[in-house]
């Protein structure tokens, strides 16, 4: 079955079926859809939680193999299958699908990937999850109905916008639902429940004196690579987990290099910059890097940003770190140094 994201809570407070497939490009809301089937899940016993990370190499028997084990106190379990990739391939589609073919009862499946492309969803292992179970489809909140996201948010945790609060964060955010919700609960944590004003809002901008990584993708962007070094230390010494670091690095790596490669096969810049979703305000700024960089260059950050993901895993012998900081400057300007590319 397809689901909304908006009816999921309700479909879970009813069912828990054996396969569940949430794709989309969104972080938070992808974040929060597999949390509720997660919780669903707990709530009906299914108390062990393993986790598949599909890479380069990975062995699709595991997938039959970890369904057909017995958990070691016999307990009901949460199988996760996070996909790096919407094209699981020949190998993996037929494992998907044959697992859906006979899912076991003891055992939840939660596929994780980004936003599945047109011909996928027409694809035999994603008709399979939905005969078995159900396919969610995370979609970005349009900035036309980004005020009214704000103000319910706003309104769960007990504030009360006022006239212009919504769109001034939604012009500060840029779209961002991670960084709507984090200056949300900042402005919580600042003044409790209650109204709040646009100059209250804009107040506690303007006193926010910590680096994020928003502002550290942004003044990448913009060339300063001096001070883009200097506010990714500032997040490292703040203890920012470097896996969100290197998700707000790769996610604008990955769309200059799209980008990129469309612009070199002659595809017109305000089309492209209209489909990818980029503010007027954040244009100048990606316009900036494209001019310095290239498709070639953007591949090989995309090829770093691997490295780092593994290193950060343990998978790799690299300080990651150092990668985020060889990506970072790349992004400014500067070229990759060789041990960024070994």
């Amino acid at each position: 079955m397809q689901l909304r994201q908006s009816d999921l809570a309700g479909h879970l407070a009813g069912t828990l079926l054996p396969v569940y497939l949430v794709t989309g490009d969104e972080p938070l809301q992808v974040l929060e859809a597999a949390d509720a089937v997660r919780q669903a899940a707990r709530e009906r016993g299914h108390g062990t939680r393993e986790v598949l990370e599909v890479g380069k190499g990975f062995d699709w028997d595991q997938l039959a193999a970890e369904a057909g084990s017995l958990s070691l106190f016999g307990d009901r379990r949460l199988l996760e299958l996070r996909l790096a990739s919407a094209r699981p391939g020949t190998e993996g589609s037929k494992a998907i699908a044959d697992y859906c073919a006979r899912p076991p009862e003891d055992v939840v499946l939660l596929v994780l990937m980004p936003k599945l492309e047109r011909d996928q969803t027409r694809s035999a292992w994603v008709k399979a999850i939905d005969a078995a179970g159900a396919v969610v489809q995370v979609w970005p909140v349009d900035a036309a109905r980004l005020p009214a996201w704000i103000t319910q948010r706003m309104r769960q945790r007990g504030l009360s916008p006022a006239a212009g609060v919504a769109e001034m964060l939604a012009e500060r955010s840029e779209g961002n639902l991670l960084a709507c919700v984090q200056e949300i609960e900042k402005l919580f944590l600042l003044q409790g429940a209650g109204t709040v004003t646009t100059e209250q809002l804009a107040s506690a901008v303007a006193d926010s004196a910590r680096f994020d990584v928003y502002g550290l993708v942004d003044t990448a962007l913009g060339g300063a690579a001096a001070r883009s070094l200097r506010m990714l230390r500032g997040l490292r010494a703040e203890g920012t987990a470097e896996s969100l670091v290197l998700w707000a690095l790769a996610r604008e790596t990955r769309m200059l290099a799209e980008l990129s490669a469309a612009l070199d096969a002659g595809q017109r810049p305000d089309a492209l910059f209209q489909a990818h979703r980029i503010w007027d305000k954040r244009r100048p700024l990606v316009q900036q890097a494209l001019r310095r960089g290239s498709t070639a260059l953007w591949r090989q950050a995309l090829t770093l940003c691997e490295r780092c993901d593994r290193a950060i895993k343990g998978q790799a012998e690299a300080d990651p770190w150092q990668l985020l900081e060889d990506l970072t400057l790349a992004m400014a300007g500067r070229p990759l140094p060789a041990r960024a590319l070994t």
